[in-house]
């Protein structure tokens, strides 16, 4: 695959970035895709290994060797269709997956890996300029009608193949517009949402029927999970309606921190923060939308989710920003001797991290401490990790000031009652319980009714949604037909 040799003959290139200056004026995406030179270079890099980990590393199972070699050649459009066959929204994966097949590649193991997510990148950018997305239209229709309830890249990559299959899909969604946390929680800067809006017309050709602000069920009272439903469907309605239901909303549920002050104002989930920016620059006005201009803020959580309120935050034009991590500090190098070809613990320093940021780790907060019902800072302690078990370092307790804290610890499960109101099982740490088996998978507890995506495997990566999703698609498939002639 690529040049033979051409792993020995070429570095690694990776994307670049518009300088932070000119980027934090405005919420557009930033990087700079290589050029088709550039990333046939890269696709040169790829070795002809015997056994391509990169493939299993990627949750889709991209065929990665093959469009390397494709690029390498600069045959681009065939390098999209072998991509467009394992992954229904590449332009997706190319921008915000962290890219495991990249840690699974077999240069890795002593060198820098085949940037392979930027030749992914390139190829669906390219592809959508070229006019070679089209939508795939059923030639037979199945007359069997499924609703798809949740528009996240779960919801989206089942509902399209489905459609596919010739099935008349109705996709749901509880808010005004689809994506999920791609629209609502993912920064424009990092995804544009016209990359949804394109790929939603294309659905909408293809035959799948979308019904936004439409709440499935119900929510529990007081719930701070993002919500501007206008209508109301009930489980039983749906399930009487269509022959068949896939449940792909997301684990929404957003891990809280319950200390003395929790209650102060100024002290906010990051799903409060973050989908409030988005509508905004969607052009909505949203009444009372938190902010953070000129304000001290402090991020509890140190993964995506908190590299966004990041990068969020200082386009606001934050005075300072500081993110909290509570686990120790990584290494700057994985030992790849031990954790070649997966994922790595190691130091990730994101592009909102450059932007300005301070980070702290280790460290855990006590309470929220405030004037007059308003946060005016932080006690924090340093926390020391011994056998599995956390402790409080003595003599490490200090004040941060802050005037906004975002909380973005990760979520914890999907909201339990409409797991409920459907009767659906569920595991032990609340989601939908279901198989991924051949035989009967993303099937609950309740027949005719299946599970995809976080709502499922819990809080996961966008590429993991697609591929539940896929896979969910052809378990209904066989479920209506019997049979499936849809790629798993």
């Amino acid at each position: 695959m690529g040049k033979i040799t051409g792993f020995m003959e070429f570095e690694r290139l990776e994307e670049g970035y518009r300088p932070v200056p000119e980027r934090l004026k405005h919420y557009k995406e930033f990087v700079v895709r290589l050029t088709d030179e550039q990333a046939g270079v890269q696709g040169a890099r790829c070795m002809d290994c015997g056994t391509p980990f990169c493939n299993s590393g990627c949750p889709v199972n991209n065929v990665i060797p093959d469009f390397n070699d494709l690029v390498y050649r600069q045959d681009w459009k065939d390098a999209f269709t072998v991509l467009d066959s394992t992954n229904n929204y590449p332009e997706f994966t190319g921008r915000i997956c962290p890219a495991p097949c990249e840690a699974a590649c077999t240069l890795n193991v002593n060198d820098d890996p085949v940037g392979i997510k930027s030749i992914e990148h390139a190829i669906a950018d390219k592809a959508w300029e070229q006019g070679w997305v089209q939508p795939r239209i059923a030639t037979i229709k199945t007359g069997k009608k499924v609703a798809v309830v949740g528009s996240g890249p779960a919801g989206m990559a089942a509902a399209q193949q489905l459609a596919r299959a010739g099935h008349d899909v109705t996709l749901f969604e509880k808010n005004d517009r689809i994506g999920g946390l791609l629209r609502y929680g993912i920064p424009d800067f990092k995804l544009e949402k016209f990359q949804i809006d394109r790929r939603v017309e294309q659905m909408k050709a293809e035959g799948v029927t979308i019904r936004t602000g439409v709440m499935v069920g119900k929510l529990p009272k007081g719930s701070r999970v993002t919500n501007w439903a206008k209508e109301t469907i009930s489980p039983e309605e749906l399930r009487a309606q269509f022959d068949a239901v896939v449940l792909t909303g997301g684990a929404e549920q957003s891990r809280d921190l319950p200390v003395p002050g929790r209650d102060l104002e100024g002290v906010h989930f990051a799903m409060e923060f973050l989908p409030q920016q988005n509508k905004v620059n969607a052009g909505d006005k949203v009444k009372g939308q938190i902010r953070a201009d000129g304000k001290r803020v402090i991020v509890i959580g140190g993964g995506d989710t908190g590299s966004d309120c990041v990068g969020t935050s200082n386009r606001h034009g934050a005075k300072s920003v500081i993110q909290f991590e509570l686990m120790p500090q990584p290494p700057e190098q994985e030992n790849k001797e031990l954790t070649w070809p997966y994922w790595p613990y190691k130091m990730r320093t994101s592009s909102s991290h450059e932007e300005g940021c301070e980070r702290e780790f280790a460290i855990a907060t006590k309470e929220f401490v405030g004037e007059n019902g308003k946060l005016t800072g932080l006690k924090t302690v340093q926390v020391e990790w011994k056998d599995g078990k956390m402790a409080e370092v003595p003599g490490t307790e200090k004040v941060y000031e802050a005037d906004l804290v975002l909380l973005a610890m990760g979520f914890v499960s999907p909201v339990a009652t409409i797991l409920e109101g459907f009767g659906v099982d569920r595991d032990n740490r609340g989601n939908a319980k279901a198989t991924t088996d051949f035989d009967g998978g993303y099937a609950t507890s309740v027949p005719g009714v299946f599970a995809a995506g976080d709502m499922r495997r819990g809080q996961s990566l966008v590429v993991w949604a697609i591929r539940e999703g896929r896979q969910a698609a052809r378990a209904v498939d066989e479920y209506l037909m019997g049979f499936s002639d849809l790629p798993r």
